[in-house]
């Protein structure tokens, strides 16, 4: 492997800089951007101390970050072992990150929402036509968003 130099090049700080603030959107730290952006531009694969010297972040917040991305589908684990030591590549397959991202984020998150909802409504005075209408426009939301989730996982594999 390429020694690691804590110099990122503007090419790297510029990929680096996008995918935090892309993460940011979506709610994620930003961090787990700065890693991925750093596999994603770089054309070897980087050992979690390259991440941490390049990126000047803790160990903790590296590891933190890799698991994260690897949940998601985003990192991969490249078969290369120096020592102890185990390598990382961006997954640059946008069906991958996207599909990761719906598995692991949104789907969850629709499914709680669903008993969310069901407690909401039972809140609901009887009678109250103003707030009735509001939680079945948010169930409503919720059930759009369902049957969206696999038509753009289709989208996005063609």
């Amino acid at each position: 492997m390429a020694e690691a130099s804590s110099d990122l090049t503007r090419l790297e700080e510029g990929v680096v800089a996008l995918f935090a603030d892309g993460v940011k959107v979506l709610g994620l730290p930003k961090s787990v951007g700065e890693i991925y952006g750093l596999l994603y531009i770089h054309e070897e694969a980087l050992s979690l101390d390259d991440l941490v010297e390049r990126l000047q972040v803790s160990k903790g917040t590296a590891s933190q970050g890799l698991k994260m991305l690897r949940t998601l589908g985003a990192v991969r684990e490249c078969g290369l072992t120096e020592g102890r030591k185990t390598y990382y590549e961006a997954d640059v397959e946008l069906k991958s990150l996207v599909g990761g991202f719906i598995r692991e984020e949104i789907r969850p998150h629709l499914s709680s929402a669903k008993a969310k909802i069901g407690v909401l409504r039972e809140e609901v005075e009887e009678g109250d036509a103003f707030l009735k209408d509001r939680v079945d426009r948010l169930d409503k939301w919720r059930a759009k968003a369902s049957l969206l989730l696999p038509i753009l996982q289709k989208l996005l594999s063609s």
